[in-house]
């Protein structure tokens, strides 16, 4: 009985110094792991917006997309008009999981660059969706340009990735998804109303 009684009292000071471990190495690591993830999504604001002088964070506004759900939509203003928004988009239908990446749309509907942020897709294939070879292809398309938005296997524009259709589909269908999400609200996207800005963060 003693022994096992030593044994529980053991395994629970083991418990108790692994959780404080884990808890102190979260708490040291939290900070830095919030920090890289705004510089990499600020950085990719960068990549697909027109130059802009404010800060997009503070001018957020969540929208509803189909399916349901909320996609939070950073406005970019120059000389306080807005020149364009950006927002993430993940497709579900990567070879190897999810691609989420960020789309930025002028005022005009058009997109003016779209960034990978994740993915795992083959390395060497559909890895290369990253690249900027495959993405450039939507800049400056619109809903109305091309007239099919699909990969040239289907008829479409897009030229896909070799060896890596499904990867290239994935973001194709996704680029147009995003479109039509800015389509959908750009009446309460490009809204200058103060009090909506507040009523949506």
């Amino acid at each position: 009985m003693k022994e096992i009684f030593r044994l529980c009292l053991v395994l629970t000071v083991l418990s108790a110094v692994s959780a404080g471990v884990l808890a102190f190495v979260n708490q040291k690591t939290a900070g830095p792991i919030a920090k890289a993830a705004l510089q990499e999504k600020t950085a990719a604001l960068r990549s697909v917006l027109p130059p802009f002088d404010n800060d997009p964070f503070d001018d957020m506004i969540r929208v509803d997309k189909a399916g349901g759900g909320e996609v939070e939509v950073y406005r970019a203003k120059n000389g306080g008009e807005i020149v364009g928004v950006a927002f993430e988009v993940v497709s579900h239908d990567g070879y190897s999981g999810d691609i989420g990446f960020m789309i930025g749309i002028n005022t005009d509907g058009v997109i003016q660059g779209v960034q990978i942020l994740s993915h795992m897709e083959t390395p060497g294939l559909g890895a290369k969706i990253a690249g900027e070879t495959f993405r450039r292809q939507f800049d400056g398309k619109s809903l109305r340009d091309p007239e099919k938005w699909s990969v040239t296997k289907d008829g479409g524009a897009f030229v896909p990735i070799t060896g890596a259709t499904i990867s290239s589909r994935a973001v194709t269908k996704a680029a147009a998804d995003g479109l039509g999400i800015y389509a959908a609200n750009r009446e309460k996207i490009l809204g200058t109303g103060d009090a909506e800005g507040e009523e949506n963060r």
